[in-house]
C-alpha cells in the first residue's frame, strides 16, 4: 500500500515536456509510481483540473543559523520551495571555534539582517567544524532538502579571529590554514565556495565583513581548492571588484562552474544597459566553454526600512557615523548639517554597486506614525520634495526624526520595469533564484519568488510557455 496518491493531476516533470494526466504515488516521501495507479494508498489527493510539478530549488538563500532552531525553514517551505541552497555570499556559523561563536553571530545579524538576540537564543552550538555542522543539520533533518556553501567571511573568521575584518593580508600560514578549511568542508559535504566583494556587505559596528578586504590573489588562493578537489560550484557577490572577466579566469583556472550575485546584473534606470550587459558577457564566456551564470531576481528588489536602521544606506560614506553610533545617538546626527551636506554629496556620486542610486522616486512613505502623515503613504520622496519646494534630503529626513524615527520608508531600487527586466530573466545565461529567504526580515521577504515567476512572468506576461517556466525553476537551478 503506499503512503499517499494523488489521482488525475496534469503533471510537469521539470524537465520542459508537455505536461501529462496521470496519478502520482508517493511512498515514504518519495515519488514511487506515475501512471495509471490501481493499488490503495492511505491518503489518496482528487487534483482533477490541477497541476502538479516537483519542488522549486532556490540557489540563494541563509537559513544556516535558522535551520538548528527551525527545521521547516520557514517560510520557504509554504512556498513551493523543497531544496535549499545556504552559505550564500560566503556568511554562515561553520566553521566556528566556541570562542568566536558571539563574533560570527554578531556580523551575521548586520550584514543579514537578522535580530541579534534572536540568533543569540536560537542557534543551537552542537558543532565547531564545518564536518560536525553537516552531521547537525543530519539530526535536524529539515523538512526541505539542504546545501551549504563554504563561506570565506566564516573561514577567514575562523582562522584570523577578530582580525577578519582589518587585516588585508593574512601570512602564508593564515593562508594554507584557509585553504585546508575549505577543503576540508569540500569533502565534508560543501556544494562548494562563497565569496562577498560587495561594499553593501557591512558586519556588526561597521567593520566590513572579512571577504570584503580580502585581495583578489587571496580569493584565487581559496577557488582554486575546487579546482584541486574537482568538485562544487563557486558562487560571488562579486561588486565591483569581481568584474565578469575575473570571474570568467577563476572559472578557467579551477574547471568549477561558476556564478555571480550583484545589483549591477539587475536592471536600473540609471544604467539601463548595464545589467543586460553582464548576461552577455556571461554569455559569451558559457560561448567559450565556461561555465558562469546569473543569479536572476525575477521581482522588484524592494526593502521595507527605518533610520533606525538604515542597511539599504549604510554603504554612503556619510553613514559611516550611523554604523558607528549608539540608537540615542541617532537623531542628533540626522539633524546635523554636516551629516545631511555630505550625504548629498555622496549621493551626486554614488559608488558602484550601492543599492540607493539617488532617485528619490524609488523611496517611499510605507508607514507613519502621526495622523498628520497618514497621507503620504505611498507618496514617493521625490514628490513630497516637489509638493513642499524643499530638497527631498531634508524631507527624508525631517519626517523620520518628526516620528522618532519609526517611520518605515520602502525602497523599490532594482528590477522594478518590466520591459527592461524581461531579457534577464529569459536569458539563457540567467538562473532564477536569489530569494535572500531567512535574510533582511526587517527589510523583504522574497521567499516567495519562484509563485511570482509563475504568476507574473509565465500566467500574466506569458513570457514563456508553463512547461519552460516550471523548467526554469525546478530541473535547470538543479542541474547548474
Amino acid at each position: 500500500m503506499l503512503d499517499t496518491i494523488i489521482r488525475g493531476a496534469t503533471v510537469h516533470d521539470g524537465t520542459g515536456q508537455p505536461p501529462t494526466v496521470c496519478d502520482v504515488g508517493v511512498e515514504h516521501g518519495v515519488v514511487a509510481q506515475m501512471g495509471r495507479i490501481t493499488e490503495t494508498a492511505r491518503h489518496v489527493v482528487p487534483a482533477d483540473g490541477l497541476v502538479l510539478m516537483p519542488g522549486i530549488v532556490d540557489l540563494h538563500t541563509h537559513f544556516d543559523a535558522q535551520v538548528t532552531w527551525d527545521p521547516t525553514l520557514s517560510p520557504s517551505g509554504a512556498l513551493g520551495v523543497t531544496t535549499a541552497v545556504m552559505g550564500n555570499c560566503g556568511f554562515g556559523i561553520a566553521p566556528c571555534p566556541a570562542p568566536l561563536r558571539d563574533t560570527m553571530l554578531r556580523n551575521l545579524s548586520v550584514v543579514e539582517g537578522m535580530d541579534l538576540q534572536s540568533l543569540r537564543t536560537g542557534v543551537r552550538w552542537e558543532f565547531e567544524t564545518f564536518a560536525e555542522y553537516m552531521a547537525q543539520l543530519r539530526r535536524v533533518g529539515p523538512h526541505l532538502n539542504v546545501a551549504v556553501f563554504a563561506g570565506h567571511s566564516v573561514i577567514r573568521t575562523a582562522v584570523l579571529g577578530e582580525r577578519a575584518s582589518e587585516q588585508v593580508e593574512p601570512s602564508g600560514q593564515e593562508l594554507n590554514a584557509m585553504r585546508e578549511q575549505v577543503r576540508a568542508a569540500l569533502r565534508a559535504g560543501a556544494i562548494g565556495f562563497a565569496s562577498s566583494f560587495s561594499p553593501n556587505h557591512s558586519g556588526y559596528g561597521g567593520r566590513p565583513m572579512p571577504s570584503t578586504i580580502a585581495s583578489e590573489a587571496e580569493l584565487r588562493a581559496l577557488t582554486a581548492v575546487l579546482g584541486e578537489e574537482n568538485t562544487g560550484v563557486f558562487m560571488m557577490a562579486t561588486g565591483s571588484r569581481a568584474t565578469p572577466d575575473i570571474m570568467e579566469s577563476i572559472v578557467a583556472d579551477s574547471g568549477r562552474p561558476g556564478f555571480i550575485s550583484t545589483v549591477l546584473a539587475m536592471y536600473n534606470e540609471a544604467r539601463p544597459e548595464l545589467g543586460l550587459s553582464y548576461y552577455e558577457r556571461a554569455a559569451q564566456a558559457l560561448a567559450r566553454g565556461r561555465e558562469l551564470y546569473i543569479l536572476t531576481s525575477c521581482q522588484p528588489l524592494s526593502f521595507d526600512f527605518t533610520l533606525l536602521d538604515p542597511y539599504v544606506l549604510l554603504s554612503f560614506p556619510a553613514f559611516d557615523r550611523i554604523k558607528r553610533a549608539r540608537p540615542d545617538e541617532l537623531a542628533a546626527i540626522y539633524q546635523d548639517p554636516a551629516f545631511r551636506d555630505q550625504f548629498r554629496s555622496d549621493l551626486r556620486t554614488p559608488r558602484t554597486g550601492t543599492l540607493f542610486l539617488g532617485n528619490w522616486r524609488h523611496i517611499e512613505v510605507g508607514e507613519t506614525c502621526l495622523p498628520g502623515h497618514h497621507a503620504w503613504v505611498g507618496t514617493s520622496i521625490a514628490a513630497l520634495a516637489r509638493d513642499q519646494g524643499r530638497d527631498p534630503v531634508d524631507v527624508f529626513l525631517d519626517l523620520a526624526l518628526a516620528e522618532d524615527l519609526q517611520t518605515h520608508f520602502i525602497g523599490k531600487f532594482f528590477q522594478n520595469v518590466d520591459d527592461g527586466v524581461a531579457p534577464l530573466v529569459s536569458h539563457p545565461a540567467g538562473v532564477i533564484t536569489l530569494s535572500d529567504a531567512g535574510a533582511h526580515l526587517g527589510y523583504m521577504c522574497d521567499a516567495g519568488f519562484g509563485l511570482h515567476f509563475l504568476a507574473h512572468w509565465v500566467r500574466d506576461r506569458e513570457l514563456c510557455s508553463w512547461a519552460e517556466g516550471i523548467r526554469r525553476l525546478t530541473s535547470e537551478p538543479a542541474d547548474r
